[in-house]
């Protein structure tokens, strides 16, 4: 039986005058605002109310619809703004920027400014260090699925290492990254033909249980920064002075 629910915006502007009506600025974001929405979406509203003292996050189901609403103050969204980009999923400011106003239009042309100018910047760039470290646990990952021979253990494998080789191509080109649906998306922006052969590479295995392209598929994403990485790896190694005063790694 057919579930009738309200058109999107207006069930947003009727849940935020029935939940919200005191707040200075909301806005609905996410599947609905972007004409991808399916039968399983959710309403993404982001509230912004001076009288609260701090974030949260609540979830309902009113008009036919699920609703995940985020609640902030003008100054608690901030912090989320930098968090998010420090760990290079820009949730709220993707939510923020992309959204489309349903009270407060005026106020918030400065927020989505500040997300614009974010998503825009992109995230930090990985150090040497970081590289070296992600180099090391991708080539780990390579080398379980190369050597396992295991079908069950080589699915679960194939999809840490499908997570891990998809971060750092992105992140190795200055891009945002996402997790679960959001990687391919993530990859779609950073190159639809590499976001279609990455698929493809890991759906043929997953049908044939053929690993060739896979590894030559991270091998590829690799070679870039050196290649696969495992002996002279070290972390964590901290020196100290030997009788003579010359610094010593122990």
């Amino acid at each position: 039986m057919a579930i009738y629910r309200k058109e999107a915006k207006e069930a947003a502007a009727e849940f935020v005058d029935q939940h919200f009506p005191l707040c200075q600025c909301a806005l609905l974001a996410g599947s609905t605002v972007r004409g991808e929405a399916t039968i399983s979406s959710d309403l993404d509203i982001v509230i912004f109310d001076e009288q609260i003292s701090g974030s949260y996050r609540e979830s309902f189901r009113e008009n036919g619809w699920p609703i995940e609403v985020f609640v902030h103050n003008f100054r608690s969204y901030q912090a989320f703004f930098q968090s998010d980009c420090s760990r290079a999923r820009p949730s709220l400011p993707t939510m923020v920027a992309e959204g489309t106003a349903i009270k407060g239009e005026v106020r918030l042309k400065a927020i989505k400014a500040e997300a614009e100018y974010l998503l825009e910047k992109g995230p930090e760039a990985w150090t040497e260090e970081t590289i070296g470290i992600k180099r090391y646990f991708l080539t780990d990952l390579l080398d379980d699925f190369i050597g396992s021979s295991d079908r069950s253990e080589d699915l679960f494998i194939a999809s840490a290492l499908s997570a891990s080789a998809s971060e750092f191509v992105l992140r190795t080109n200055g891009r945002w990254i996402g997790q679960s649906k959001w990687i391919v998306r993530a990859l779609r922006n950073f190159d639809q033909d590499y976001a279609n052969n990455f698929t493809a590479v890991f759906n043929d295995f997953y049908r044939t249980g053929q690993k060739a392209e896979v590894i030559k598929l991270v091998d590829n994403i690799l070679i870039p920064c050196g290649g696969r990485l495992f002996e002279g790896f070290s972390q964590g190694k901290k020196t100290h002075s030997n009788i003579n005063g010359k610094a010593e790694k122990i």
